[in-house]
């Protein structure tokens, strides 16, 4: 018989599974360049634009621009700053992952394993510390709507509470240990 979905308990590797999906989840942003494209979506983005009476492309294009459409913000945030920092972003996913990894195949039997278990645990912690912070610098600087940023932020804070939980029963092998 299962148990009711509110009363189980997380999973072992919560942890993992969570940061799997936030790494996801961060990639596909990424694809997004933060929600910046690469393109103009000018007068040309109309269809047939080419087969408009001269009449009819002064009217689009007096609408265009009284409403400020077709503003491209590549201008602004060029390609090389997007490129820069989701090659920034890749890596600390990357990273976030290989910390977790490293840290969860060592299995502590004496005080040398159990730091080494810890510090790559603190490493993952400081990853997620990291995305945060590259979280919140692009929303500065990205025209963008911050609410759409919040599910990454909160998926890095859940991430960030199952690794120190994580870490804090690690406290019960140190008993152990010592």
């Amino acid at each position: 018989m299962s148990v009711v979905k509110n009363k189980r308990n997380i999973s072992k590797m919560e942890f993992f599974h969570n940061a799997i999906a936030l790494r996801k989840s961060i990639t596909d942003l990424l694809l997004r360049d933060f929600g910046i494209k690469d393109f103009a979506r000018g007068i040309k983005f109309v269809g047939n634009y080419e087969k408009f009476t001269e009449e009819e492309k002064q009217i689009v294009e007096d609408i265009f621009d009284s409403h400020e459409m077709g503003k491209c913000f590549v201008d602004e945030y060029p390609m090389w700053l997007i490129e820069k920092e989701r090659s920034y972003f890749m890596d600390i996913g990357r990273e976030l992952i290989k910390n977790i990894v490293r840290a969860n195949t060592i299995y502590p039997v004496n005080m040398s394993e159990y730091y080494m278990r810890r510090n790559s645990q603190n490493k993952a912690i400081a990853n997620c510390e990291d995305l945060l912070q590259e979280m919140q610098y692009i929303i500065s600087i990205v025209p963008v709507n911050a609410q759409k940023y919040m599910s990454y932020v909160e998926m890095i804070e859940r991430e960030i509470a199952l690794l120190k939980g994580w870490r804090k029963s690690d406290n019960k092998l140190l008993e152990k240990i010592q």
